[in-house]
């Protein structure tokens, strides 16, 4: 067996950002740029103004706060409009935000701060040059690089890329991948339940997990514990960026799905992780699919998942960042480890000013989907120890963005 990290590395030694693709802007949400963004123009374009007011020279307002000034109204200029005239001293032009500033005005009054005075205006408060401008170039200038290459593309990016005129954008594809649930004892969850068997929970689990970064996973179907079967359904998955299949991945009569595997030619990397859960995992490739076999136990295949297919699938989409942020925390129980590989603990997580603090979410078997829902973080006590006593420091992966307040 290998340690986490060691099994990590070699997953993601197998895992590369796929080729890029152009897409409307408007669909990039979530996308992991390929190309950068430079800007052919500057943003704002023109000086304009932040305020409906009334542009002005700023030294034609100097004791406004003590008296008003009075100013003739030599024009009003709307958005998207320009001014016709250039603003002489003693005049004011009626102006609404957005609209260019006009020639010979180096100032803004707001309208709150003016009275209306027939074709005059009074000026209620002294202002500086530049009060209530938006100058041209002050956000972008022209052959800035606006948004680079690895950068996540969100809702700030596309308005961004979209001022700057790019009807498309440059990014990754997302991986398609393929799932897969082994076992004879499987039947699909509006499906009635005979002695025996259990529903299909795995399917469900790890294509939401693969929702959560972005992807739309295809469930294949159940395979039988019967080779034929597992056979058809693995090389149908082969035909995809990534295949998971959960469980016949152990040591029973049962299981097929490594001996399918080589079978399709698959070159195995890595069997059996020093973890609990998730040992019996099996890692390969074929061509350009990587094919994850994660354990058939629902705890066991949400965690190596978590540990190892989410940063693969993270990688081929293009993120930089892969892995779940890490933290120290106060374990607030003793936590046993008499199993001789690293326990991954689902944890309760809070924190108390820079302080983290953790506790279980209860029982820890495989089988305990109850474990997941709980949790907002997994730690992962050593496999060369007898276990961690309550008030030592662990390590915590985080799995939710929020966790709880103390």
């Amino acid at each position: 067996m290998i340690t986490i990290e060691e099994a990590r590395r070699l997953v993601l030694a197998e895992a590369a950002a796929l080729q890029p693709e152009e897409l409307a802007v408007a669909e990039t949400l979530g996308r992991v740029l390929a190309r950068d963004v430079v800007a052919p123009h500057a943003i704002p374009p023109f000086d304009n103004s932040a305020m409906d007011g009334f542009a002005v020279r700023a030294a034609d307002t100097t004791g406004a706060g003590e008296k008003p000034i009075r100013l003739r109204i030599s024009e009003t200029v709307p958005a998207g409009h320009v001014a016709r005239l250039e603003l002489n001293a003693g005049e004011a032009v009626k102006i609404m935000t957005g609209a260019p500033m006009p020639r010979g005005a180096d100032a803004v009054v707001e309208v709150e701060s003016t009275e209306a005075d027939g074709d005059h205006v009074l000026i209620c408060r002294q202002v500086d040059v530049g009060t209530s401008v938006r100058f041209a170039g002050e956000d972008v200038r022209a052959g800035d690089t606006v948004l680079h290459a690895g950068d996540v593309v969100g809702p700030a990016e596309i308005g961004l890329a979209a001022s700057m005129g790019q009807p498309v954008l440059l990014v990754h594809r997302r991986p398609r991948v393929a799932i897969v649930s082994t076992g004879s004892e499987l039947v699909e969850i509006d499906q009635s339940i005979a002695p025996g068997q259990i529903r299909n929970s795995n399917s469900y689990s790890m294509q939401a997990q693969c929702r959560e970064v972005g992807i739309d996973a295809e469930r294949l179907g159940i395979a039988p514990d019967e080779r034929g079967a597992t056979r058809r359904l693995l090389e149908k998955g082969l035909g995809y960026d990534v295949l998971i299949t959960s469980g016949g991945v152990s040591v029973g009569e049962f299981d097929f799905v490594k001996d399918v595997q080589d079978e399709l030619g698959v070159e195995r990397k890595l069997w059996q992780v020093a973890m609990k859960p998730g040992k019996p995992l099996v890692f390969g490739v074929r061509g350009g699919c990587l094919v994850f076999g994660v354990p058939g136990n629902p705890v066991a295949a949400m965690v190596s998942f978590e540990l190892f297919v989410r940063p693969a699938l993270l990688t081929m989409m293009g993120h930089r960042k892969v892995l779940r942020p890490t933290y120290r925390a106060i374990i607030e129980e003793d936590l046993p480890n008499r199993h001789g590989r690293v326990q991954v603990v689902r944890v309760r997580a809070r924190r108390v000013g820079d302080r983290w603090y953790a506790t279980s979410t209860g029982p820890q078997g495989s089988g305990i989907l109850r474990s997941m829902v709980n949790a907002d973080g997994l730690v992962f006590v050593p496999a060369d120890t007898h276990g961690i006593k309550a008030g030592d420091e662990v390590e915590m992966t985080l799995l939710r963005d929020e966790a709880r307040e103390a």
